[in-house]
């Protein structure tokens, strides 16, 4: 049988047919204007093939927003964030979702819907801001800060996830830092894994937060330096920055929000040149979106996001490969701080601004 977790799956390319033109046709305008006809050619076969398996099986397709626009726009059911895309496979009656994302967002998935078969294309796409942390580490967190309530990140997996007692969002972040502060009557909250997120966090609230060494790997290697060169190569640019990336970063940007943040100013604002400090293929779909603006493309690519193609998506519908499975004990104790971040009345979603100087102290090593 193929190897479906490496790099390339070893399987002949599908022809392209009269049958595959006819399915997929009407999605081709979709991404016209990033993907050659000649390209398309290769793809399309596969679209046809995923989608046909998709209503054969019952199955539905969470598209994170750094797929690339073939996975995006074509095979993808949901579309958007880790935490936005579980909530939707929650309410979907399919009896199968696959993750096209990274493993802890196949591991929210199964926690808000165990009782779906979950599946991940490639097993190996992972994350370096989840894997900086286990939950022995949270456990030894609150062992030496005890009675400070610990929030935690979503971009993390289910056994730090059962170790906490709410989980946030890039967006809402600030609100659920300070909620967790008042509740538990304290000044002080644990926020991991990201150390970046939670400086800018303590940027724009009085709580003290104790954090940890993590990072992501693509926001984590922008730096200030770059965005005074976008800015001199690209005069008037907006830029647009996640809070993932060094304060110094959101410090010189003009707007810094999550994903969905990006992408909504990007809509309503309709900038006539703008430049989003994320990840690639999260220009390339909101450039699709707004064909009135101007994108000005240096980015980094996430490795692990792009070992999710459309040959192993697939593979893994053809296959049932690889099913995400978790201890429904860590299913249970990791649904609680979800559930308790969904339903906070939360007002809005953080703009990350730099009012005063953050305080973020004890810093802890990053896990080996």
């Amino acid at each position: 049988m193929p190897d479906s977790s490496g790099p390339e799956l070893k399987t002949a390319p599908l022809p392209y047919t009269d049958e595959v033109k006819a399915k997929t046709d009407h999605l081709y305008p979709r991404v016209a204007k990033l993907i050659p006809e000649i390209e398309w050619r290769t793809m399309a076969p596969y679209i046809a093939a995923i989608n046909d398996l998709k209503k054969e099986k019952n199955a539905v397709i969470l598209a994170h927003n750094y797929m690339t626009p073939e996975i995006f726009y074509c095979v993808g059911d949901f579309a958007g964030d880790s935490l936005q895309l579980a909530k939707e496979a929650a309410k979907s009656d399919a009896d199968i979702i696959v993750q096209a994302g990274v493993h802890f967002m196949a591991e929210t998935s199964k926690i808000l819907c165990p009782d779906k078969t979950v599946l991940i294309p490639d097993p190996k796409a992972g994350c370096s801001l989840a894997a900086s942390l286990t939950g022995a580490d949270v456990r030894l967190l609150k062992q030496k800060y005890p009675g400070v309530p610990v929030v935690t990140y979503v971009n993390t997996t289910a056994d730090v996830k059962a170790e906490t007692d709410i989980c946030c969002t890039s967006s809402n972040a600030v609100e659920v830092v300070e909620y967790a502060a008042a509740e538990f009557g304290t000044d002080t909250v644990i926020l991991i894994p990201d150390q970046y997120l939670a400086r800018n966090v303590a940027a724009m609230t009085d709580i003290k937060i104790v954090t940890w060494a993590g990072a992501c790997e693509v926001h984590e290697r922008f730096t200030a330096e770059d965005i005074r060169e976008i800015r001199e190569g690209n005069p008037g640019v907006i830029v647009l920055a996640h809070p993932e990336c060094p304060p110094d970063v959101l410090a010189e940007a003009d707007f810094a929000g999550s994903t969905s943040g990006m992408s909504n100013y990007v809509k309503d604002n309709q900038p006539k040149n703008v430049v989003l400090i994320t990840e690639c293929s999260m220009s390339d779909n909101v450039a699709l979106e707004n064909p009135n603006v101007n994108f000005v493309r240096p980015c980094n690519l996430c490795p692990y996001m792009k070992m999710i193609s459309l040959p192993k998506i697939l593979r893994s519908l053809q296959t049932m490969e690889h099913e995400v499975l978790i201890d429904p004990e860590i299913i249970e104790k990791a649904r609680s701080p979800i559930e308790r971040m969904i339903a906070l009345p939360l007002k809005r979603q953080s703009m990350y601004t730099h009012q005063h100087a953050p305080e973020v102290f004890a810093l802890e090593a990053r896990a080996s």
